[in-house]
């Protein structure tokens, strides 16, 4: 044995560590769990910043911090099962690990060239990492490693805008990749909520649709594009509008009402709902009709979220050998995660003087939905599988 393989040997059999979602599932639900209360404190009391100020710091942190660990933790265990190779466990996993942990301390440390630079190194170290087994293999999805890239360079350009180095306001950055997030979730939801609900229910009346599905993703990647780059108001609203219509009509061929009952299927379809529903607040914000801060929240708290709680239970249970079933703490975690959902988003449709209470209280849903998540899963992600198969 190498000198390398004695230095892996030890953390290869820490549990943790044995497939990329044990460690990037637990972190983001601890992440999710504590950031956001640490968050409304800085807000209720306006505090500064040491790197980043507030707003800019949860709205990068919930994306970067939080959705990409656990898009990063899908992939890793995702692409082994795609293409029969390894992807990093043991010692090179705790390192991606360590370095998004990195990342995440600097940010609120500073100073800002260190943080930076860690920061944005997380996302294209994963991609490298995934890059090898998918290219080896020619697998098919090999563009998943471009969509992290894009999401890194959206990081890199909201750095450089704090510090002055690049033309546009951060925010704006943060918004193409929440669009580039929202346009992964649909994707991805397109691939496995059809297939997972009709081998749950096979009475289950899925309408395939292929033509449907094409002009679906066509349609909202070009309304998201035309929001990030402030096409024209009217052209970009009628753009969000096409792709409600059209993400509403394909959530439908799923047959969501067959899923009633089960709730590790309803709250793929639930969360997927708040696509279409985001896209049409998104179109109402561009005709100057609602803030578009709703349907930010919309596709950021409901469609990203939801889905994430959603998957994050469900891939955990499949993946440490045990039954793909919700229980009561799983329900629970999806009800307050949808909760929070609501709270962020319909204060500032229907009452915007309640909206500071209304989101301490979807700040509690979204934290003890965490919450829930961690101390049901926290043991099964740092323990072997229940089936004694490896991973």
């Amino acid at each position: 044995m190498n000198t390398s393989s004695l230095a892996q040997a030890p953390l290869s059999r820490v549990p943790l560590l044995f497939l990329g979602f044990r460690p990037f599932y637990l972190l983001a639900a601890l992440f999710a769990a504590l950031s956001v209360p640490w968050w409304l404190i800085q807000y209720r009391l306006a505090l500064s910043g040491s790197y980043l100020a507030p707003m800019a710091w949860h709205g990068h942190e919930m994306l970067f911090g939080f959705a990409a660990a656990v898009i990063v933790g899908f992939l890793l265990t995702a692409v082994r099962a795609w293409t029969g190779l390894p992807t990093p466990t043991g010692a090179v996993l705790a390192a991606l690990a360590l370095l998004w942990v990195a990342g995440r301390i600097l940010l609120l440390t500073g100073p800002a060239l260190p943080a930076a630079v860690v920061d944005v190194a997380f996302l294209p170290a994963c991609a490298v990492a995934l890059w090898i087994p998918l290219q080896r293999t020619r697998n098919r999805n090999r563009f998943m490693v471009a969509i992290l890239m894009l999401l890194a360079l959206c990081n890199l350009a909201f750095h450089l805008a704090t510090n002055g180095v690049l033309a546009g306001m951060p925010g704006h950055y943060l918004r193409a990749a929440l669009y580039l997030v929202v346009f992964l979730v649909a994707m991805m939801a397109g691939r496995v909520v059809p297939s997972f609900t009709k081998n749950a229910v096979p009475s289950a009346r899925i309408r395939p649709a292929p033509m449907l599905d094409r002009a679906a993703m066509i349609a909202i990647a070009a309304a998201l594009i035309a929001g990030a780059l402030n096409v024209e108001a009217r052209s970009a609203g009628v753009l969000a509008l096409i792709a409600a219509a059209l993400h509403a009509a394909r959530l439908w061929c799923w047959d969501p009402p067959s899923t009633r009952g089960r709730p590790i299927l309803w709250i793929l379809h639930l969360s997927y709902a708040w696509i279409p529903l985001g896209l049409l607040l998104l179109a109402a914000a561009q005709f100057g009709l609602v803030p578009e801060l709703a349907a930010l929240h919309a596709f950021a708290v409901g469609a990203i979220g939801g889905m994430i709680i959603g998957m994050i239970t469900r891939t955990a249970l499949g993946h440490t050998g045990r039954p793909l079933q919700a229980g009561r703490a799983e329900t629970a975690a999806y009800v307050l995660v949808h909760v929070a959902a609501l709270l962020r988003v319909f204060p500032l449709l229907i009452a915007p003087a309640l909206y500071p209470s209304m989101l301490a209280l979807s700040g509690a849903a979204w934290t003890l939905g965490f919450a829930v998540y961690l101390a049901r899963y926290a043991p099964m992600l740092t323990t072997a599988r229940a089936d004694g198969r490896p991973g």
